[in-house]
């Protein structure tokens, strides 16, 4: 299933690429793409693990970027 996420005040280039690599690598997700223009992560990811992988990349962002807001859309 695809998944948009919003990565509101994201204006790290290199925190992006690190944001979809870490992403990318998360079980149950076969995909992983941040637009830094539009601030989007979208992914492709498993139904069932689509709930955990929110509350993970949520951690992932905080992380790299305390400021950044993830928000589900």
């Amino acid at each position: 299933m695809k998944k948009t996420y919003i990565l509101e005040d994201l204006d790290c280039a290199h925190c992006a690429a690190i944001i979809e690599e870490k992403v990318g690598k998360l079980d149950g997700v076969s995909s992983s793409k941040v637009t830094l223009l539009t601030q989007k992560l979208v992914i492709e990811v498993e139904e069932e693990k689509a709930k955990t992988v929110t509350e993970e990349i949520k951690k992932i962002v905080k992380k790299l970027e305390p400021d950044v807001e993830v928000i589900e859309k």
